[in-house]
Formats: structure tokens, C-alpha cells, sequence
């Protein structure tokens, strides 16, 4: 993949990494960059096309969005990147995700919310229009479930995906924060059907927060039975693995300034007992990552990428000069040796009891 100015290339930028999505043939780079608290959000458009186009300088080709994100402005502001740098359709990879949609609704706030949430078959091949003509493509590469819907019948739900599929809406479909059960559920009735199941799930997973990769979805057997594989997001757990928070909360820092509600969740342990852990733990990561000439957040996502079932890990920046640091974990990655893995995890403390060996 080749961008049409390179000038923002740092000499030492590392070669990127490709990885299959779990058992399927498309191939997206290790590290991707997604639009959740930033892009069409705090974000302006100039910053952002600086972060997408270092991105595509860097070699990442995967990028995330959500009907949700922004309320739509995540993927309008992918669409004017699009055409801005004139990428060619078939070297990039996008994706978004469909359930919150009530943005779409032409009543005024509060917006209407039947059948704008949820993975009804209505729901579903209408939003997907709509997040369609906001992306400015005729189709996306991934579209995920954003999470289960239990009012809805799974079976409904799968139809509408493959439905999606076989009239080119989409290419291949997932799950995000769903269950090992659910997932195993939409195969068994794709398996039943003749459809095609999920081939990929996007939870969240970090040094800080693994239980779900490292011993739900292992003990289900989904990487193995079902091929499954993972585009996980929160890899800094929301920016706690990035050390700025070991001495306290930044005035300019996301914790103090944004109303999303999983950062508002973080920002409530502020001062807890598992708030002080978390950062001694970071402290101690910092040693381990200046050890190996870089930083705890480096350190961090390399340690996810790591991770062979992790088809590609969804980062976040405000600034291109974040990408490029972002980007040197997959360097990083080779010096993981299995002693330095055994010190993170004494440091963590928090391997899944159920997990024998570190992959499997």
C-alpha cells in the first residue's frame, strides 16, 4: 500500500505486520485506527486527516467506525478522508458497527428509539444504508453487530446479516462484546441455515482487562471450532497503560475532559483500591518498558499484539505523532522474550486461572 506523499515517514518507522481476520482471506494490519472518542467528536477534521493519512504513511489499511460514534460524524469524517487523499477502495479495509442508530431518526432529541436500536432485520439493512451513503461507499468490508440483542431472534439476526452479504452491503460480518455463547449460537444457526456465521469478535482487551480473550473465548473453543478472530479495541485501557495517570489526573488529559460514558466509568475508580493496583502495576511496567528502550504504552500494545489470535488491535489518536509511536509495538513484539513475559505477568497478577500456557 502506497500513499501519494510519504513526506510524514519517520526513517525508522517499522515495517508493518498483516494478519488473516480470523479464518477468512482478508488480511488487515496489526494495528488499525479507529474513530470511537475522537474522529467527527473532539477532533477536528484538519487533525484528523493528519492522523488517517500518517496512518496510511505507516501501513495501517484497517479503519473502524460505528453508526454510533459521534452520532454518525465518525463515518462522515472517513468519507471526506476518503476522497480527500483519494484512496483506492481495494487497499483499504473499513468497518462499522450497527445497533445504536437513533441518530437516524428525523425526530428531534430525544430521538426516536423504535427501531433504531438493536439487530432487527429492519434495523439492520436500514442503518447499514444509512451508514453507507455517510461513508460515502457502496459497501464496507466489515460490518459488526455492536452488541447482542436479546429482544431479537438470532435467527433474524444472522438472515439479516447474510442478507447484507449476497446484495454486496457488506463482505464479511462480526460480533462486538458479545458472549462465547452468543457467538457459538449465530454459528450453530449459520451452520444450520447454510449461512455464513461471524467470522470476527471486537472486545475489549488489555494487560489490564483479558478474562474474555484469554479464557472465555478459549475455553469455548471459538478460536479453534469456529476460526474466530479478533479486532479488539481499548488495547491502553482507555489511556491507564499510558503512564500519564501514575501521578495523578492531567488537567488537558481525556479523563478530565471527556463525557463519554465508559470514560466517565474509569474516572469514577479515580482513588480506589483498584485504581492504586492498576497504577503500582504501571509503575512498574514503565521499568520494564525503559528496559527495553520504550514506553509502557509501546510496551502495552505490544504485549497485545502479541496475542496470535488478535487479528488487529484498534488504537485511537489525537495526533499523528501518536501513530507513529503507536506503530513501533510491532518491533517491540520481537523483544517479548518468555522471561520478560513471565515479569509482566507477576507484575499484572491477574492470569486467567483457567489458562495453562499463554496461547492455545
Amino acid at each position: 500500500m502506497a500513499s501519494t506523499d510519504t513526506s510524514s515517514t519517520p526513517k525508522d518507522a517499522p515495517q508493518m505486520e498483516y494478519r488473516f481476520v480470523g479464518a477468512s482471506g482478508l488480511q488487515i494490519s496489526v494495528i488499525s485506527l479507529g474513530g470511537w472518542l475522537t474522529y467527527g467528536g473532539h477532533v477536528g477534521d484538519d487533525n484528523t486527516f493528519a492522523c488517517l493519512k500518517a496512518a496510511y504513511d505507516a501501513g495501517i489499511n484497517f479503519f473502524d467506525c460505528a453508526e454510533g460514534y459521534a452520532g454518525g460524524e465518525s463515518e462522515k469524517v472517513m468519507g471526506r478522508a476518503i476522497q480527500h487523499f483519494g484512496w483506492n477502495r481495494n487497499d483499504i479495509v473499513v468497518s462499522t458497527k450497527i445497533y445504536w442508530g437513533t441518530h437516524n431518526s428525523a425526530l428531534p432529541a430525544p430521538r426516536n428509539k423504535i427501531n433504531n436500536l438493536g439487530l432487527s432485520r429492519k434495523h439492520l439493512i436500514e442503518a447499514t444504508e444509512s451508514s453507507l451513503a455517510r461513508l460515502q461507499l457502496s459497501y464496507v468490508d466489515i460490518l459488526y453487530a455492536h452488541r447482542p440483542d436479546r429482544h431479537t431472534p438470532i435467527e433474524e439476526t444472522v438472515r439479516a446479516f447474510n442478507h447484507l452479504i449476497n446484495t454486496g452491503k457488506t463482505l464479511y460480518w462480526g460480533t462486538s462484546e458479545w458472549m462465547a455463547s452468543e457467538i457459538e449460537e449465530a454459528w450453530a444457526v449459520a451452520d444450520r441455515l447454510g449461512l455464513v456465521g461471524p467470522i470476527v469478535e471486537q472486545p475489549g482487551y488489555s494487560l489490564l482487562s483479558r478474562k474474555k480473550v484469554d479464557e472465555e473465548f478459549k475455553n469455548a473453543n471459538l478460536y479453534v471450532r469456529r476460526g474466530l478472530g479478533l479486532t479488539i479495541f481499548s488495547p491502553l485501557q482507555g489511556g491507564l497503560l499510558t503512564g500519564k495517570y501514575v501521578d495523578g489526573i492531567p488537567e488537558d488529559s481525556r479523563l478530565k475532559k471527556s463525557d463519554d460514558k465508559y470514560i466517565q466509568s474509569v474516572v469514577a475508580g479515580v482513588g480506589s483500591e483498584k485504581w492504586d493496583k492498576e497504577q503500582e502495576s504501571v509503575r512498574k511496567l514503565i521499568k520494564v518498558a525503559e528496559r527495553l528502550g520504550t514506553d509502557v504504552a509501546t510496551l502495552s500494545m505490544a504485549w497485545v499484539i502479541r496475542n496470535p489470535h488478535v487479528s488487529s488491535a484498534i488504537t485511537g489518536a489525537s495526533r499523528p505523532e501518536q501513530i507513529w509511536q503507536t506503530v513501533k509495538a510491532v518491533e517491540v513484539k520481537g523483544k517479548l522474550t518468555q522471561e520478560v513475559l513471565d515479569e509482566i505477568e507477576e507484575i499484572m497478577g491477574n492470569k486467567p486461572a483457567e489458562l495453562t500456557k499463554r496461547f492455545g
